[in-house]
């Protein structure tokens, strides 16, 4: 195996481990999350839950369905309609957000170390599938710290941290 091939597997290995930690984090969060939290916002400009999963469904399933084929803005996404409160129930919207994880993971299984300097095509524009894993990577790492902050806030004080709990970062130092 060559040094290329190497660093685009270690990449691709990388980048699934990424997006399955940033899954992880939000599903904890949601699992402290009371259904009617799914819906608030902070103010009239911030982002429910509930448009959270929708947009982040909504990309997922643009970006990653037929992705080194087609442009990863589908002419059938309707993106401002993700940003409407649809008053799904907790367990549509979570079936939405299992759905576009799966397309995701799918996808990103079933490709390859030669893939990762192909070009793809997003809004016409186009990205190394480095590229773009890359932009989703921060993208979606952008929504799930959303995600975890409303989750946090709605749970006030019955939160359990998701990460070291203040005071205790002298147990995890190494001796």
């Amino acid at each position: 195996m060559s040094d290329n091939t190497l660093v685009a597997q270690v990449f691709l290995q990388e980048s699934i481990r990424a997006f399955e930690n940033m899954k992880k984090l939000a599903d904890k969060a949601f699992a402290q999350t009371e259904d009617a939290h799914f819906y608030l916002t902070l103010d009239e400009e911030s982002n429910s839950l509930e448009l959270l999963i929708k947009h982040m469904h909504g990309n997922m399933l643009s970006r990653w369905t037929d992705f080194l084929t087609t442009d990863g803005e589908k002419e059938t996404r309707q993106r401002d309609d993700e940003f409407e409160s649809s008053q799904y129930t907790r367990d549509e919207l979570i079936s939405f957000w299992e759905e576009g994880w799966k397309v995701l993971f799918d996808t990103l299984h079933a490709l390859t170390p030669d893939d990762v300097l192909r070009t793809v095509q997003i809004r016409g524009e186009g990205h190394s599938v480095l590229q773009a894993i890359q932009r989703q990577v921060s993208h979606y790492g952008y929504h799930v710290g959303q995600i975890v902050l409303l989750s946090k806030h709605w749970a006030n004080h019955h939160w359990e941290t998701l990460s070291i709990a203040r005071g205790q970062s002298k147990a995890f130092k190494p001796s």
